[in-house]
């Protein structure tokens, strides 16, 4: 067949597109945004692409064209697909078809925590020589990459709860045939796509409604939400958390400054990540690798060598003694779990916490109460430009001067900066030796992480 990507230079897109070349289909895209890694990826494999989106790029012989999550009605390729009645279809649709039937699917869901979940996973599995396929939105350091397709019946696959494409408003996860499913938990997130947490359970619960009789659904027993939406699953339910009951019961949690041990399952496990948050990600991954038939001892030589995810706390460098740290963490919750885990392994030394509100959720006032409480364990803290405001009501945006305000009423150094050069300049005034700074965005950010590092370099 002849597939044809719209928004190929998506991570999940071209690696789909490159598994469909692999096995023999001629594959083409197009996209606006064209820059490694995914262009080099793409070219490696001799895949065309064609920038920026014109009806033009359609080809003529294309079988199926697939549209991705990015794309919506205006695009000029949408509109040409629509008006020419061209066989679409979306990315997931694409996976559930030609890469899931007849696999054992392990798809990771929740608010927080997915990505190294999954990470945890496909590495446990991985190392244990199942060469598992696997779809994680990240890229795991044991791995390389975030994506893989072999011929083991194995899958691990990120499950998000977002939409799967303009014309298919369901989430994702519906589409992954999942024979274990993982809720790590569940609370208000997306605001562009749900009106409320009553809307992201009923989500959840068409996902439950598909997991086989001879399946597995690990759950949050300490998640109230967790609990509303699989009170009716057809499959077996496995709790997991810090108040369950049986072989799923976290305890003995001893934290280090560069390790966590913990026992659940009948083992004791030890592994190079800090927080309760990491804890309970570990044990959900635990549990599902136990029922993909990995022994305790398989799963524990795997756990303590696990080298963490890009971009979930990684250090990206150090000069004069301060320590610059990246993190995609965008939600109050987890701000407040990451900012908690560095707060037991750091027993001296300043964290400063600086914040982009840049997703769909945070630019706007739903978290306008809970953000100040979220830096608790920050010594200070210094808040971005909301992003992309002109695409906001003023209404509706989050008001990051009142966010400072509340976390400076509390004793704590707070500031509001317009740009990068202004909060890189505030960082280098406040930061002295044996201070981290952690930067959360789910974005670029201008490039603040080497900013940073290089204006602590000139005299931290």
């Amino acid at each position: 067949m002849h597939f044809h990507f719209l928004g190929i230079c998506g991570t999940l897109m071209g690696s789909v597109a490159a598994a469909l070349k692999e096995r023999g289909h001629t594959v083409t895209g197009s996209d606006d945004g064209i820059y490694p890694p995914m262009s080099t990826f793409l070219a490696a494999r001799g895949i065309v692409i064609q920038s920026p989106f014109s009806p033009a790029n359609l080809p003529p012989d294309a079988d199926m064209i697939i549209i991705g999550n990015a794309m919506s009605r205006g695009n000029p390729e949408v509109e040409e697909v629509l008006n020419r009645k061209l066989p679409y279809i979306s990315l997931p649709e694409v996976l559930r078809t030609h890469f899931l039937g007849g696999k054992r699917n392990f798809v990771v869901t929740g608010t927080h925590g997915k990505t190294t979940t999954s990470a945890l996973l496909a590495w446990m599995l991985e190392r244990a020589g199942r060469n598992p396929n696997y779809l994680i939105g990240g890229i795991p350091a044991n791995l390389g990459q975030g994506a893989r397709f072999t011929d083991s019946e194995l899958c691990v696959i990120e499950g998000d709860e977002y939409d799967t494409a303009f014309f298919d408003k369901r989430s994702k996860f519906v589409h992954y045939l999942p024979e274990c499913v993982i809720i790590n938990n569940l609370e208000f997130d997306h605001a562009d796509i749900f009106r409320d947490v009553d809307e992201i359970i009923l989500s959840f619960t068409r996902l439950v409604n598909i997991v086989p009789k001879n399946g597995l659904i690990l759950v949050n027993p300490d998640d109230p939400n967790v609990a509303r939406a699989v009170a009716k699953s057809p499959a077996p339910l496995l709790p997991v958390g810090l108040t369950a009951t049986g072989d799923g019961r976290i305890q003995d949690i001893t934290y280090g400054e560069s390790e966590t041990s913990f026992s659940v399952f009948g083992g004791r496990f030890t592994m190079p990540l800090g927080g309760e948050f990491n804890v309970r990600n570990a044990a959900m991954a635990i549990g599902a690798a136990r029922f993909a038939g990995l022994t305790i001892n398989e799963i524990r030589a795997a756990l303590a060598s696990f080298a963490g995810v890009k971009r979930r706390q990684e250090m990206r460098g150090e000069e004069n003694g301060i320590a610059v740290m990246d993190d995609f963490g965008h939600h109050p919750t987890a701000i407040a779990e990451t900012l908690a885990g560095l707060r037991r392994q750091r027993h001296a030394g300043r964290i400063w916490a600086i914040f982009e509100p840049r997703s769909n959720t945070t630019r706007r006032k739903f978290f306008q109460q809970s953000l100040p409480a979220a830096f608790a364990q920050a010594d200070g803290v210094i808040l971005a430009q909301v992003a992309r405001l002109d695409q906001l009501p003023e209404a509706d945006r989050l008001n990051p001067e009142r966010v400072v305000a509340d976390i400076a009423a509390t004793g704590r150094p707070a500031f509001y900066e317009m740009d990068t050069a202004t909060i890189v300049h505030r960082a280098q005034s406040l930061a002295r030796p044996g201070d981290l700074v952690v930067v959360f965005s789910n974005g670029g950010f201008d490039g603040i992480h080497a900013k940073l590092l290089d204006a602590f370099k000139a005299g931290g």
